[in-house]
């Protein structure tokens, strides 16, 4: 049987940087306190123009290079994200606009910080039934448009970008995707919640102002967080008869460096077998790992041969996992 390999990767951030030192003059923070609590030091935030779907196109048009194909070659295009430009059309569609892939079917999903791996997952039972397919698979998030920058407890989380894999059918060896784990427990759904704007309550309901951007229990997140994380890698593990020394690299969604670290030592994982750039972008949601992802690939850091593990929780609650020789 064909094994799902990733051809190639690519990945978009705004060029505005907003610093931790810029937010002391926004919010009641300090440099020190977040940096303390999340390990970020920086994020990129969008300007004019640079909306959710650009920033997909840009990385998508990336990816395709590294993987030297032409839209037209693109079967289908996944795109993973909590912050559309608007409800519709979706964020898939505008890209396979964009980039004039004719060829292309075009869907969004919605798990947020799990999105990317959702959307990866989504994509290989794609290619166990045709491996000629070649698919887009995107997570692009624009948070700042969803972030109350009057609350200090989430403001300085979050950040904007995007990153893009293309993946197709190899019966090159064992490369490629060897197992994934989805899982979701929607009864924890109230602690981590952005409940404006949608049908539920539309912009013209009664609902405080707060609502209408992210709100968080973030000492509840955090414990879910490592459980769910934690479990769900030791299950991926098992199942292929794996211990964490046997990784080459992890990459985790980069929310905390604190759940990084927590993960990092109930695996085994030496420190330098863990990828972070949380410090750079912050917490991207479903662009977080694509983006870590070809970070990884283009400075050497993650090998052809390399047994790669990708881990992501978030709202909702998601969480999930990707196991794959590189």
């Amino acid at each position: 049987m064909a094994q799902t390999v990733i051809i190639g990767t690519g990945s978009k951030v705004p060029s505005r940087v907003v610093t931790n030192a810029d937010l002391e003059k926004m919010v009641d923070t300090t440099d020190e306190w977040i940096t303390t609590r999340s390990g970020i030091k920086e994020r990129r935030i969008v300007t004019a123009g640079e909306t959710n779907s650009y920033l997909a196109t840009e990385a998508a048009r990336r990816a395709l290079e590294a993987a030297d194909l032409t839209p037209q070659d693109i079967s289908l295009i996944i795109v993973a994200t909590m912050t559309p430009d608007m409800p519709m059309p979706s964020v898939a569609c505008l890209v396979q606009k964009n980039l004039g892939a004719i060829q292309a079917g075009a869907f969004d999903i919605s798990a947020t910080c799990s999105g990317f791996l959702y959307a990866l997952t989504v994509a290989d039972r794609f290619i166990k039934a045709d491996p000629r397919q070649k698919i887009l698979v995107i997570g692009s998030e624009v948070l700042s448009a969803k972030v109350n920058w009057q609350d200090r407890t989430t403001c300085v989380l979050f950040g904007d970008g995007a990153g893009a894999v293309v993946v197709t059918g190899s019966q090159e060896g064992d490369r490629g995707i060897l197992t994934t784990h989805l899982r979701a427990d929607g009864s924890l759904w109230e602690l981590l919640t952005l409940k404006g704007c949608g049908s539920r309550y539309p912009i013209d309901s009664d609902l405080p102002r707060e609502e209408f951007f992210i709100r968080m229990n973030g000492r509840e997140v955090f414990k879910n967080a490592v459980r769910a994380m934690e479990s769900v890698a030791l299950e991926t593990l098992a199942e292929m008869g794996l211990k964490g020394e046997d990784l080459d690299l992890l990459i985790t969604h980069q929310a905390n460096i604190r759940i990084i670290e927590f993960l990092r030592e109930r695996l085994a994982i030496p420190a330098e077998k863990v990828f972070i750039n949380i410090h750079k972008y912050g917490n991207t949601s479903a662009a977080s790992i694509p983006l870590a992802l070809d970070e990884a690939v283009r400075t050497g850091r993650l090998k052809e041969g390399d047994l790669l593990l990708m881990v992501a929780f978030g709202g909702g609650f998601t969480w999930a996992s990707v196991l794959m020789k590189w």
